[in-house]
């Protein structure tokens, strides 16, 4: 049994608790500093070592609420500009999602302390359940999963190679461990134990030789793979693609008045490619603030701008179908020929609870949506592509590109290039466009595809199969940038098999679980 003595939760283990929390936010983007995610959660795992089930669970708890407070702190800003809540609905609200997610941090510190005692088990459990816990969070309620561990290291292509098969997880696993290894050397050599074995500096040794093992086979992989991926994508057919970023005011961009001078401001920026001769030009979500090919005037000027540009287009817009004398509303991107032909649609199938849609709403008829505009939206059909030229397309609207699965289905549809067009102008000059870019990334290595992002105040660009950010815009600015754009079709593990690692992590953990429990019931 564990020694768990000690149960005061002193200043002492409340600041290294909060230390990790801030550390974690630290490895993000704005300040992205990466190689912080490789220690962060030191202090802690140190901290919380000898304290009781409830003290380790505050203290982890604690933890948590100093990463989401500082990581997500933009969602209050956004509520109280565009949500139109008052500041002091607002900040019980992102107070009430940071205690959410700081359960899972607190979970992992509690579990970890009660049942991860052993070095083998602080070294390979440990992760398994921070993962464990990621996973959940991806899908529990909808799924929220923003900034997973693995996310801070989107700038280390050498390190990120390897979630073509084991998915953002197999870096958050990575850095857990790291983690577990340096608090195995920390306790190795402070004598600061107290479980159920002493850790020696031998037992300290073999773990850091052990990891130093993983990470250089990770960094080799990361290295090969990068430069197959490149040998395949000079022997690869490519497309020319524009993205137009027009940045149009949040405050003024649903207002009648504006909707004319903003569809024609697309228009003008548009004809700038005109001389690149670009194959694709692609429209941020909602570029659009009516409905396309339903309000006639406007559409007629897009069309009309569309072929004087003399190539196709992929629009975001809403949209809406009358079905049974109802209307459905919908997130939709158009993808409309040179000759101002519609040639599909693909309709957002995840939506942002409260942003697109009201849960329980039958249950909660006083809480309204932050989106402009009339009714819910309704889902569309999950891993719809859209057949553009001998190729598919698969367009992920908004924060869809945070959910693995979403752009992995549409792989599996044959889709040669992903493109996610967004609104990030929410977020005003906060961290959130930066996090959300981040995480983009990893969709690419993920199915090794070709990634074109616009967003209509920033930030665009064009990323590889490897994960390198060709271009990129800045927030806030007019842009137009054109790149030739590799189109790859073999299909990665990841892409076949999905998050098959994390749901072995998370079998693993519960079965782990269960034996300890069951050991601990026959020795008491």
């Amino acid at each position: 049994m564990l020694n768990l003595k000690n149960h005061r939760l002193d200043r002492t283990r409340l600041f290294f608790g909060a230390a990790s929390g801030i550390l974690l936010t630290l490895s993000f983007p704005k300040t992205g500093i990466s190689f912080l995610a490789w220690f962060a959660l030191v202090p802690l795992l140190a901290a919380s070592r000898n304290l009781s089930l409830k003290n380790s669970f505050f203290l982890g708890l604690l933890a948590g609420l100093a990463h989401y407070l500082t990581l997500i702190y933009w969602l209050a800003h956004t509520m109280t500009i565009y949500g139109h809540l008052s500041f002091y609905i607002s900040l019980p609200i992102l107070f009430l999602l940071s205690f959410y997610l700081a359960l899972f941090i607190a979970m992992f510190s509690m579990t970890v302390t009660r049942l991860c005692a052993t070095p083998i088990s602080l070294f390979f459990i440990a992760p398994s359940i921070w993962v464990s816990l990621e996973y959940i969070r991806s899908f529990l309620f909808t799924g929220f999963p923003w900034e997973l561990l693995g996310y801070s290291q989107f700038n280390m292509l050498n390190i990120i190679q390897i979630s073509d098969i084991f998915g953002v997880y197999g870096v958050s696993f990575c850095i857990v461990m790291v983690n577990a290894t340096l608090l195995l050397i920390y306790l190795a050599l402070t004598g600061k134990n107290g479980g159920e074995k002493s850790i020696g500096i031998k037992q300290a040794a073999t773990a850091t030789a052990a990891v130093a093992v993983i990470l250089v086979a990770v960094w080799g992989y990361g290295v090969q793979q990068i430069h197959r991926i490149h040998e395949q994508i000079v022997k690869s057919p490519s497309i020319k693609a524009a993205i137009i970023q027009g940045n149009i005011d949040q405050a003024k961009k649903w207002d009648p008045a504006f909707q004319r001078s903003s569809t024609l401001k697309y228009i003008r920026l548009s004809l700038l490619t005109k001389n690149f001769k670009p194959d694709l030009v692609v429209w941020p979500e909602t570029a659009t603030p009516f409905y396309f090919t339903r309000n006639l005037e406007l559409s007629k000027l897009v069309l009309a701008g569309i072929r004087e540009t003399g190539t196709d287009f992929l629009i975001g817009s809403p949209a809406f179908n009358v079905k049974d004398n109802k209307i459905e509303y919908f997130n939709s991107a158009f993808l409309v020929d040179a000759a101002g032909k519609v040639m599909g649609r693909y309709d957002k199938s995840h939506l942002v609870p409260f942003g697109e849609y009201v849960p329980l709403k039958k249950w909660l008829p006083f809480v309204g949506k932050m989106v402009e505009g009339v009714g819910d939206f309704r889902a569309g059909e999950k891993g719809r592509t859209l057949k553009w030229k001998n190729f598919r397309i698969g367009v992920l609207i908004c924060y869809e590109v945070i959910f693995p699965p979403l752009a992995r289905a549409m792989v599996r549809n044959h889709a040669s290039i992903l493109i996610n067009i967004t609104n990030d102008a929410w977020y005003g000059k906060s961290s959130a466009p930066f996090q959300h870019f981040s995480m983009a990334i990893f969709r690419a290595v993920e199915n090794r595809r070709s990634l074109v992002r616009a967003a209509n105040t920033g930030i665009s660009g064009f990323i590889d199969p490897s994960g390198r950010i060709i271009e990129s815009t800045g927030l806030f600015k007019n842009a137009v940038i054109t790149q030739n754009v590799p189109l790859l079709d073999a299909e990665t593990f990841y892409t076949r098999f999905g998050d098959v690692f994390a749901m072995t992590c998370l079998g693993i953990a519960v079965l782990f679980i269960l034996f300890r429990l069951f050991k601990f019931r026959i020795h008491s």
